[in-house]
């Protein structure tokens, strides 16, 4: 599976698709956006792909961290809550359980999310109509989320059993995740993963980079922090809240083990809507929205944070190298 200051002006800016709706309303209005927030009008070149897909990876597997070190313990009630059947209890114990493991898979999987992202939301949004920006932000999320689903679905199922006590270090789960279940074991309900993940990334970013335009366009003028985390917060905590259900089904097929209490995804709902009710597959709504939520603008805001850092690094950079040319 979610900020930026006043931004530093510089000589040297690049057009985005959002500079270009700007300037139609103000000629005199530009935006400052970072390496990474925009669409170059030389985005084409090898030089700038690599520039986005680096900044991405930096900015992204930054962000991935600070967000899943602050929020894992209400992570882990949220797992246990959904695991839980009728009148089981919620044990409150453990709850940085495999945080360590986990920070080892998220790294990668959220670098290699925001790496992806932003070179391909670039193209798609120089390719796309500009009243079809959305569909841009759609699919580069989705396919973000299927490129880091690789990295992400084995430490999902990793941290999901050590949230559920069922291994006492990540080590020695994935030692015996192999032992008895075999390497597919560490891809246990990827399906499902996936049918959570890929609606719930491309959700999620166009949610945040929609209503970032529209802000935009309306105040003529760039996001200040406290905006930022809201429009993060609330992208997070909307598509946390519909995508429930698929989180539901996606934690019990994870975490069932060799068990096989669930055939498949078809099973897992019929199982869960005969022996517990429709209500079961909101189960952790309450979690699971607080932790996306206040995720969200923690992620964007160190994102968007972090890109601003690497930028002025760069400007920086080819500023003494001009004065020594």
């Amino acid at each position: 599976m979610q900020a930026k200051t006043s931004q530093a002006h510089s000589p040297v800016e690049k057009k985005s698709g959002l500079d270009v709706l700007t300037l139609k309303m103000s000629s005199s209005h530009k935006d400052p956006n970072d390496c990474l927030a925009t669409v170059s009008s030389g985005a084409d070149t090898p030089f700038d792909f690599l520039c986005d897909f680096y900044d991405g990876v930096i900015a992204g597997g930054a962000a991935g961290v600070f967000v899943e070190a602050a929020l894992y313990p209400i992570d882990t009630i949220k797992t246990r809550l959904q695991v839980a059947h009728a009148g089981g209890k919620i044990v409150l114990k453990g709850l940085y359980s495999g945080l360590a493991g986990n920070l080892a898979g998220v790294l990668p999987a959220s670098a290699i999310f925001v790496g992806v992202y932003e070179p391909t939301k670039q193209k798609l949004l120089k390719a796309l109509p500009e009243n079809l920006s959305a569909l841009a932000h759609l699919t580069a999320g989705a396919i973000a989320g299927a490129a880091s689903s690789v990295v992400r679905v084995p430490t999902e199922v990793v941290k999901q059993r050590m949230q559920t006590a069922q291994f006492s270090s990540a080590p020695d789960a994935v030692r015996l995740i192999l032992a008895k279940e075999g390497f597919k074991g560490l891809y246990a309900g990827y399906g499902s993963f996936l049918l959570r993940d890929l609606p719930f990334d491309a959700f999620q970013f166009c949610i945040y980079e929609q209503l970032r335009i529209g802000f935009k366009l309306a105040a003529r003028r760039d996001l200040n922090d406290p905006e930022v985390a809201m429009i993060g917060a609330f992208a997070g905590a909307v598509t946390g809240a519909i995508t429930t259900p698929l989180d539901v089904i996606k934690t019990r097929l994870m975490v069932q083990g060799s068990e096989n209490q669930y055939r498949g995804i078809y099973d897992c709902v019929r199982t869960i809507m005969r022996d517990e009710g429709s209500p079961a597959l909101w189960k952790g709504i309450g979690p699971r929205v607080l932790w996306i939520g206040i995720g969200g603008s923690i992620f964007f805001g160190v994102l968007e944070r972090t890109k601003q850092i690497l930028e002025e690094r760069r400007r920086d950079l080819e500023l003494n190298s001009s004065k020594r040319n």
